[in-house]
């Protein structure tokens, strides 16, 4: 009796090992993979109003046409970098702009890493070192968290709230939260 318990005690212990291990590890996410296409966002294009001057002098000095709506502005690139590897092989483009209604974005493009538990997009003010000694440096000092990464594929799009001061952060990491790791980075360059 002794032997059958001692064999049941650790099958039940392998087991609550196994489903914990599988829990963080989530190792089915190395055969997983997903994209984001994700268009540049546009401010609503402002109305212009066209006026007609009449050529007589007892006219009304103008009168006012239909708006007809302006062309969106261009974003402006306020900096940009290229990621690279860290924890898993990665690469892509990441772009801070600003677009015409003053709003600002981090965009990812391109990306290509692999799928990971609660993967984070972050802006830091670490410094991009490669290989191993950079994968742990960018929750050292500050960083501002932009949320979930949305896939990891595609072009992406990620708010920066308006109150974030973009010269306190020289870097981008997507950070992998349950790990501490970080799977890519880039050097913002302005």
């Amino acid at each position: 009796m002794g032997k059958r318990a001692a064999i049941s005690a650790g099958l039940f212990v392998a087991a609550i090992a196994l489903a914990v291990g599988l829990y963080l590890f989530q190792p089915w996410r190395l055969f997983t993979s997903s994209t984001v296409t994700e268009d540049i966002p546009a401010a609503a294009p402002a109305a212009v109003a066209s006026q007609e001057s009449s050529a007589e002098p007892s006219a009304p000095a103008a009168s006012t046409t239909p708006s007809v709506p302006a062309a969106p502005a261009a974003p402006r690139e306020l900096a940009t970098g290229q990621l690279i590897s860290h924890e898993h092989a990665s690469s892509g483009t990441v772009r801070i702009l600003e677009v015409a209604d003053g709003s600002r974005i981090l965009r990812l493009e391109r990306l290509d890493t692999s799928d990971g538990p609660d993967l984070k997009v972050w802006l830091s003010d670490a410094p991009v070192i490669e290989g191993v000694a950079g994968w742990h440096v960018f929750d050292d000092g500050a960083y501002l968290d932009l949320g979930a990464l949305k896939a990891n594929k595609g072009d992406q799009n990620y708010e920066i709230p308006a109150a974030a001061a973009l010269g306190d952060y020289t870097s981008v990491s997507i950070w992998c939260a349950r790990f501490a790791v970080s799977f890519a980075a880039a050097e913002l360059n302005t």
